[in-house]
């Protein structure tokens, strides 16, 4: 494997939709090599074991090789293992279902829509526990 710059590498094997978001990540510290942040010129080589950081998702990720170029999804598995836990992905599932919705053009909810969606909530929280 050749040796290729850490925020080339996250862009090509599509971690970011951007070479430029990959570069802020990792200029914000949001990408990690055993906890030590890297800057978007570290070099990365095949079995180094990255730390991602993006949203609320803390990804971790396996290189295995480098790309020539951007690849398509589907070759993604030849390049990094991903090594980040299932509950990792349910947690930050669970995390967005806990916010309210509400379809675009019905305004703000009504006083009765309020009590509802309270009562729902206390409802569901006391089934929770």
């Amino acid at each position: 494997m050749d040796k290729v710059r850490a925020d080339k590498w996250l862009w090509m094997v599509r971690l970011f939709k951007t070479r430029t978001k990959a570069m802020d990540a990792c200029n914000a510290g949001k990408v990690k090599i055993e906890n030590v942040s890297i800057k978007p010129s570290r070099e990365l080589r095949a079995g180094v074991k990255l730390t991602i950081t993006a949203d609320q998702l803390k990804k971790e990720v396996l290189v295995l090789d480098a790309p020539k170029n951007r690849i398509p999804a589907k070759d993604i598995p030849l390049y990094y293992q991903d090594l980040t836990p299932q509950e990792e992905y349910e947690r930050v599932k669970m995390l967005r279902m806990r916010f309210e919705t509400r379809d675009a053009g019905l305004g703000r909810p009504t006083k009765r829509d309020r009590r509802q969606l309270d009562y729902l909530k206390n409802f569901l929280d006391s089934a929770e526990d």
